[in-house]
């Protein structure tokens, strides 16, 4: 359903006190900023939480589509408001943005497998509702995620490979073969072993790896290897939210069984600068990105590469 809504502001979403201290040295202080408006409001679902917001370029098109996928450790406290200057800085690029929200732990339906079944009903939902409008160029599409949403952003990318018994299993008509994680958590098993986020794997996915390998199998991207897909990786070494540890795993994965993504590690950046266009790790992040679409100001993305910026 696409809604009458032109150049809200969405609720902005705030750290607090407690938070801002941990963080204090490397937070970018993105997550306090408000967000630039976005044009149009689509939702894909009956829940409050089910809806995607568009930010189109000027000019008549047709432009690339990217899907953008907030993070926040699935949790329902962190909602898209903070990847909005994200998507207003690559929509300036020439890049219609697509923020998806989601359920979250914490929402009615949030966690396992609803989270994952929103991701891929709002992508299909967007691309079956803007099929017909001649700005999008279609056949250009990527998705990126920033840590929890750069899991779910690779997990979509390899759902193909979801066997039918599963609950998150779709036919993947709209299948999304660009995708990139900025300082994403790759490995599900793993981040349940770091007790990433104070132990929220187990809370997302309702148990243990032990108690539900079969969930882990299918939600968690390192598992769906080999996708086939054209990925790319960006990490901050100094990244103490989601270690860097979970790229290289990916990477190292992948490799062994065939597929070539792209891992660019960042020294003197952590979690939240991937996601701020006024940090010094934003030319790394925007030209990864408009690579999957062969723009002009994309950077060539070797399959590894270790960036210091200034």
């Amino acid at each position: 359903m696409l809604e009458n809504v032109h150049r809200e502001n969405p609720t902005s979403t705030h750290l607090s006190e407690k938070t801002r201290k941990r963080w204090d040295g490397i937070l970018s202080n993105i997550m306090d900023r408000d967000p630039p408006p976005f044009d149009v409001r689509i939702r894909y679902g009956n829940d409050d939480s089910q809806f995607s917001d568009l930010r189109f370029p000027s000019g008549q098109g047709p432009f690339p589509l990217l899907f953008v996928v907030h993070g926040g450790f699935w949790q329902s406290r962190y909602d898209l408001s903070h990847v909005g200057h994200l998507c207003a800085a690559l929509t300036s690029k020439g890049v219609i943005t697509c923020n998806v929200e989601y359920r979250r732990i914490g929402n009615p339906g949030g966690g396992w497998p609803g989270t994952f079944q929103d991701i891929s009903l709002a992508t299909r939902n967007v691309l079956q509702t803007m099929s017909a409008d001649s700005r999008f160029d279609l056949a250009r599409r990527a998705i990126v995620g920033h840590s929890a949403g750069g899991h779910l952003a690779f997990w979509l990318a390899g759902s193909h490979r979801i066997s039918k018994d599963s609950p998150l299993f779709n036919d993947q008509k709209n299948a999304l073969t660009r995708a990139v994680s900025l300082a994403g958590v790759s490995d599900l098993r793993l981040a349940w072993k770091q007790k990433l986020g104070h132990g929220i794997v187990t809370r997302l996915m309702g148990g243990t790896p032990g108690q539900h390998s079969d969930r882990y199998a299918a939600g968690s991207p390192i598992e769906l290897l080999p996708t086939g897909a054209r990925e790319i990786l960006v990490h901050g070494v100094g990244d103490d939210t989601v270690p860097v540890s979970q790229s290289e795993a990916f990477v190292e994965r992948a490799e062994k069984i065939g597929d070539k993504p792209s891992l660019i590690k960042l020294h003197g950046i952590g979690h939240y600068e991937l996601i701020d266009p006024e940090s010094e790790a934003w030319p790394a992040v925007a030209g990864a990105v408009l690579s999957l679409f062969d723009l002009g100001d994309s950077l060539s993305v070797p399959n590894r590469r270790t960036v210091h910026p200034r």
